[in-house]
């Protein structure tokens, strides 16, 4: 399911990092988040009343724009316009109304997307009355609230649901697989899938994707239908000129939520960065396939331990993804293009693997008597475990005290699935119950 998309737009220092920290965390909403990452205050999934949306943060994305605040302030909410289903655009009721809340309701006025205006720290009852001059903006009714103390909060979440287009079917047909190439700007995103369509002998066609200028390509490659989910807009040879692609994290979270499997593209001249870290970490929380692309690896100077070096730094920056196969690639000279093929197909297999129910149950019982967890004088005890489902492998475990599990003993386990049966480029779950559940 591609879950809808809704962003926080507003002027800094108005509390949208405030509101965004509220909604996602409790008591309102229920946060699936990705460990090990530093994309707090970037995006989340929000449950609200049996819905699930994704939530963005503008101030978060860490667009490089020129010029004064109020110029990024901008590229932030033309970005949320351009990817977002519903708009919710935060003033402060503290400052009162100002000329830069009046350029962002100038954009958001000429977009045909639902727009909610929120009014920040509008404590107590006269701020609160103070919230109607924000009528002036022609956004409709002020819905004032106060995220640092939480009043409010659950009447725009209302409000949210109540224009939220439904949650649509995204997920690529049995017979085929769904490939997104994910990434920061200027890593080499268009180069490698003009040259990935360029590999195969049959393009089958090119099908519009519901994500705004984004372009799905169906193609057959070793008897197998693939879709490439691109976050760009695949565009011919020659027609790609420099600085025409804008990379937006909003539309790389909708590519991975559509995807079995996703490339992420990094640049081996500049390494890992904080933005691929987060992209990452949203691949992680989304739990698909995934493989490590290294692009330009053509301009790296080669030393004997070049290639050692380069893995190292790979693997320390993004720990969490040590599951996630490697590849050296140059998307100019055509190097490895064909390997980022064979691997995706590879993890898309182990995305949909099923490990029989005898097999499995004697490889967690052999791994807890090796290693027996016990925690306050108790020990614990597995008393079954079953595969649930497959895409993502979901693994759950009946266990007598779910309490006594810890992070450490669950990636063990997880440790253990993986030795034994694989499960290479993909994420997989593990869910613990108890022996009532």
């Amino acid at each position: 399911m591609a879950k809808p998309l809704v962003a926080l737009v507003g002027r800094p220092n108005v509390g949208k990092s405030t509101l965004f920290n509220r909604l996602i965390g409790e008591p309102y909403a229920v946060v699936h988040e990705a460990p090990g990452t530093t994309r707090d205050r970037l995006y989340g999934t929000v449950e609200w009343r049996g819905v699930e949306f994704t939530l963005v943060d503008t101030g978060g994305i860490g667009l490089e724009v020129e010029g004064d605040i109020m110029a990024g302030t901008l590229a932030q909410a033309q970005e949320a316009i351009a990817e977002a289903d519903v708009i919710v655009f935060l003033v402060d009721a503290q400052t009162g109304l100002t000329p830069a809340d009046a350029d962002i309701a100038r954009l958001l006025r000429r977009t045909q997307k639902p727009v909610l205006l929120a009014v920040n720290k509008a404590e107590g009852p006269r701020r609160a009355l103070g919230a109607v001059e924000f009528h002036a903006l022609g956004l409709g009714d002020p819905i004032p609230l106060s995220a640092i103390h939480g009043t409010g909060t659950a009447e725009l979440l209302d409000a949210i649901l109540a224009v939220l287009p439904p949650a649509a079917e995204e997920a690529p047909a049995a017979e085929e697989i769904g490939l997104a190439i994910v990434g920061r700007p200027n890593v080499g995103k268009s180069s490698l899938l003009n040259a990935i369509v360029g590999t195969p002998r049959s393009i089958v066609s090119a099908i519009p994707g519901t994500t705004r200028d984004a372009v799905d390509t169906v193609f057959e490659y070793r008897d197998q239908r693939l879709r490439l989910i691109d976050t760009a807009g695949i565009r011919r040879r020659g027609r790609i000129t420099p600085g025409v692609e804008r990379y937006s994290v909003l539309r790389a979270l909708r590519a991975i939520d559509r995807a079995d499997v996703v490339a992420l593209v990094l640049d081996a001249q500049e390494g890992v960065t904080a933005q691929d870290a987060h992209v990452a970490g949203y691949i992680q929380q989304a739990c698909r396939g995934v493989l490590l692309v290294l692009n330009k690896w053509d301009l790296v100077a080669k030393t004997p331990r070049i290639q050692a070096e380069y893995t190292t730094h790979v693997r320390r920056a993004l720990q969490f993804l040590d599951y996630a196969p490697l590849l050296f690639v140059s998307a100019k000279t055509g190097q490895g293009v064909r390997q980022v093929l064979d691997t995706a197909l590879a993890a898309a297999a182990e995305y949909a693997k099923r490990v029989p129910t005898a097999r499995l149950n004697t490889v967690i019982a052999e791994a807890v008597r090796a290693h027996p967890l016990s925690e306050r004088g108790r020990q614990l005890k597995v008393l079954y475990v079953t595969q649930a489902s497959t895409r993502p492998p979901t693994f759950v475990f009946f266990v007598n005290d779910p309490s006594l599990l810890h992070f450490s003993y669950v990636r063990y386990l997880e440790n253990q699935l993986r030795q034994h049966f694989g499960f290479e480029g993909t994420c997989i779950r593990l869910v613990f119950r108890s022996r009532h559940e």
